[in-house]
């Protein structure tokens, strides 16, 4: 019984540690695009979690996206750009039933230039989430799914 009494308390704290992370990138995912910093600091934030969950590398991919807008090299957007792709492509490869991953690969794919080639999955996100919708239990995340439909 001690051993229970002790062990509950760390594993709270790391489950509402990496809570916290997923509540965060929720709630900042629009502003991610405006605000360089925060985004360089969240990317941190998830490259160090220990946290290994299909989602948390999804947003990672979705911030590394948005972070290649706040590079300057062209080749170096490039790269920010394809190494977050690649980890939405993985983290959908491993949950492909997975609606939150849907949204945020469908809201890169909306706003990636056309030259980037990524593009395809849109009209198959779009109706993915509607149908899944009862999946979320985030208000955020709900706010943010409708607001994309709506674009």
């Amino acid at each position: 019984m001690k051993i229970f009494t002790l062990i509950m308390p760390a594993l709270f704290f790391l489950t509402s540690f990496d809570v916290s992370i997923l509540d965060k990138v929720r709630t900042n995912y629009n502003a991610f695009l405006s605000d360089k910093a925060l985004c360089q600091q969240t990317i941190t934030e998830l490259e160090k979690t220990k946290d290994n969950s299909v989602t948390l590398l999804g947003y990672l991919g979705g911030l590394q996206t948005i972070r290649a807008n706040h590079v300057f090299s062209p080749i170096s957007k490039l790269n920010t750009f394809n190494k977050g792709k690649n980890n939405i492509e993985q983290a959908i490869k491993k949950d492909p039933n997975n609606a939150e991953l849907r949204f945020i690969r469908l809201s890169v794919q909306k706003n990636a230039p056309s030259f980037l080639g990524y593009k395809s999955n849109i009209k198959e996100d779009t109706e993915f989430i509607k149908k899944n919708r009862n999946q979320i239990n985030s208000d955020i995340l709900k706010k943010n799914m409708e607001k994309l439909l709506k674009d």
